[in-house]
């Protein structure tokens, strides 16, 4: 049970990482103004972009699409971060 923990709070910690990054880089937008202009319950971004949260894949196409990210971008930033170690099921 604590390896899917870690893996679970490891998966939280760069999916945040990599919302963040791809959110700072759209036009230099604040988590305020970012969370406002997408409906994005400012509280439950930060949380996420900090990765104390994870999000629903609606809520992480919103981020990417509201930052002029593709999805598939997004999820490629997102696989590269975790690593080629990382596997969301054990083999």
């Amino acid at each position: 049970m604590q390896h899917a923990v870690n893996k679970n709070n490891k998966f939280k910690q760069k999916l945040g990482k990599v919302l963040k990054k791809i959110r700072e880089q759209s036009n230099s937008r604040s988590l305020n103004a970012f969370s406002m202009e997408y409906d994005l319950d400012r509280g439950n971004l930060s949380q996420i972009e900090n990765g104390r949260v994870g999000c629903s894949v609606m809520t992480a196409w919103r981020i990417a699409e509201g930052a002029g990210v593709k999805f598939s971008e997004f999820a490629q930033m997102l696989e590269k971060e975790l690593g080629e170690d990382f596997k969301l099921m054990d083999e």
